[in-house]
Formats: structure tokens, C-alpha cells, sequence
């Protein structure tokens, strides 16, 4: 999910919902399983929690941002995005939330979803560095570039929308006078090595990153203040484009990620719906969960039983202490 660009103000919609006993079946739900580890996850929490304390039937559909919105739009169906990017559906979602068609029903990651330019904390803290003007004075601390006298900055993906603010976050900071070179990371995949190479040899990285993810799970690593608050005019006539000619360091902005169901599952679903409007997990949490999913090759249905396991403390706070009985017992 590192192609998202802007983040969006979307107010929440007012919901009355008829107060069902919490061990009244609530039908058959469909619910997106989206093709990235996250939201695949928050849909197998949410089908395990949905049926087992709330006896709801509910089905899994795969999914993806734009399909999975335009189906939820003009179709009503499948019930409920459990992770939805909106930034990559702004207009539109805008639009079918003030006709109505669409709810937003909570904020699924508290934290919004984050993008950055990280170091290691171990550095951060050896170093007393807080600030990307702190890490470009230590070129020597971050090895990786092809002109082993320079620093490396660790680029976005070839290909996605970021590369271009990269590019362009790199020159309006002047790391290249400070002595660094922009690595071309090539893919995410090469992005991860990069920062698990560095981790095993105990050096030096910095480049760009985002969250929630699991090599932030595997890896701590501390986003690096940038001292430029986001300015949305900039973002947009130059931050995002190519060939910005005249470049300054802008503050990533943070982007929204709601949880969106149909109306027609909003007014539905009763005390099922209490549980969507109340549910939320912060990007730590879902580091954590993504990395135990890598280490160990583990499915979404998998991760879901571990979080639930391993993290009672949270998920019964959605939840009435009836419901999270019965969910503990299926365990």
C-alpha cells in the first residue's frame, strides 16, 4: 500500500440502528477479503467475531480498492470493506456517502495510514537523531549507495506514484549537497531486503517506508521528523509530479482508512453493527500481526486466531462482555 498519495476529510455519517439481543442471528453479511496481508486479516477478525458472537453467516468475497467500491456502489453488494484506502476513491466515495448509498462505519487504523522517511531506532537513539536535517548530516552512517563515499537514501518502488515524491522530497532537502545518492530500490521486495541487509550487518539505513507493514513488525524503525507541515497546494502542483521543478520538503500527509459497509447492512445488521462502529487497531498492532504472518508463513485465517489470542485485551473492548465470552469459547 505504498501508492497512496493525499489524505481526505470525509465526515462520519449518524447511524440508528435497532437494538437486537447480541444472540439474535443477523443473517448472511458478505464481507471483502482485500488482496494485501492488513485487510485480509481485519476480514477474517471480523468474520470470526461476526459468527461466532454475534451468529451472523458470514462470507468472504476477495477484493480490491476500486472493484471492490464500485461493486459496493452500484450493487449494494458485498456488505462490508473491512480496509478501504479512501484516498484512492475520494470523489466517489464522497459522493455515495452523502446519497447515501454508502457508510462509513469507523476508522479502522487508528493511526491512518503512514508514510515516511525512516531510520533505525538503534541509530536514532546512538545518534540523536529526531529530524531528516539531523540524518543528512551523517552521510557516513548510511551506507548502500553505488559511490561508496556517499550516504544512501532508499527510494520508493520504480513504478509507484511515490517514487516521484521521493524524488522530489530528496531534492528539496538537498541530500545530495549533504553528500547522499537516491538508490533506486527497484521493487518492494528489494526495498525490504534493503532494510533486512542493513539489519543484519547492524548499519545504517534511511529511505522511504510506510505502515502498517510487516517489515516494520520485524524491524523497529523510527520515522524521521521532516519540520515542514503538509501544505496540500504544494503536494499537488509539484510534490506528486516527476519533473517539479522547484522542489521543498512537505510533510507526508496521512491517509484515511475507513471501514465502509452498504446502507442497506447498516440498517440491517443491529448490535453487528455496534461492533463495526466500534473496532479499531493501531498500525503497532498490525505490524506485529503482519510480521508473525511472514516469520511464519501464516494465512489470514491463521493471523486472525493469533490476534485474537494474543490480544484479548483489545478486541474485547469492542465488544459486549457477553459476545466476547462466546467468541472466547469458540477459541
Amino acid at each position: 500500500m505504498g501508492k497512496f498519495l493525499a489524505s481526505t476529510t470525509l465526515a462520519f455519517v449518524a447511524l440508528t440502528v435497532p437494538a437486537l439481543a447480541a444472540d439474535e442471528e443477523c443473517g448472511s453479511i458478505t464481507v471483502a477479503e482485500m488482496n494485501w496481508a492488513s485487510a485480509g486479516l481485519a476480514a477474517w477478525v471480523d468474520k470470526i467475531i461476526l459468527e461466532e458472537g454475534y451468529g451472523c453467516d458470514v462470507g468472504l468475497v476477495a477484493g480490491d480498492t476500486m472493484p471492490t467500491f464500485a461493486s459496493m456502489n452500484e450493487k449494494g453488494e458485498p456488505d462490508m470493506a473491512p480496509e478501504l484506502w479512501v484516498n484512492a476513491v475520494k470523489e466517489p466515495l464522497d459522493q455515495a456517502v452523502e446519497e447515501g448509498r454508502i457508510v462509513i462505519a469507523s476508522k479502522i487504523l487508528s493511526d491512518g495510514g503512514v508514510e515516511g522517511i525512516w531510520v533505525p531506532t538503534w541509530l536514532a537513539e546512538e545518534h540523536d537523531i529526531r529530524t531528516l536535517k539531523d540524518a543528512l548530516e551523517h552521510p557516513e552512517l548510511f551506507p548502500g549507495a553505488e559511490d561508496g563515499s556517499k550516504g544512501a537514501w532508499f527510494g520508493c518502488p520504480s513504478g509507484w506514484a511515490c517514487q516521484a515524491i521521493n524524488r522530489n522530497q530528496f531534492i528539496g532537502s538537498g541530500a545530495a549537497e549533504k553528500g547522499f545518492e537516491l538508490v533506486d530500490s527497484g521493487s518492494a521486495a528489494a526495498l525490504d531486503g534493503s532494510i533486512a541487509r542493513a539489519a543484519n550487518r547492524n548499519e545504517g539505513w534511511l529511505g522511504y517506508y510506510w505502515a502498517p507493514t510487516a517489515i516494520l513488525g520485524q524491524h523497529d524503525m523510527t520515522r524521521l521528523e521532516l519540520e515542514a507541515d503538509f501544505d496540500r497546494e504544494r503536494w499537488d502542483s509539484c510534490m506528486v509530479k516527476p519533473d517539479c521543478a522547484e522542489p521543498e520538503v512537505t510533510e507526508w500527509p496521512v491517509s484515511d482508512v475507513y471501514t465502509a459497509v452498504t446502507r442497506e447492512f447498516a440498517d440491517k445488521a443491529g448490535v453487528a453493527m455496534d461492533y463495526v462502529e466500534s473496532r479499531a487497531w493501531s498500525n503497532d498492532t498490525v505490524n506485529e500481526m503482519l510480521a508473525w504472518m511472514v516469520e511464519n508463513q501464516a494465512s489470514n485465517e491463521d493471523a486472525a486466531y493469533e490476534f485474537l489470542e494474543r490480544h484479548e485485551e483489545i478486541w474485547t473492548r469492542w465488544v459486549p462482555a457477553e459476545v466476547a465470552d462466546k467468541v472466547k469459547a469458540a477459541l
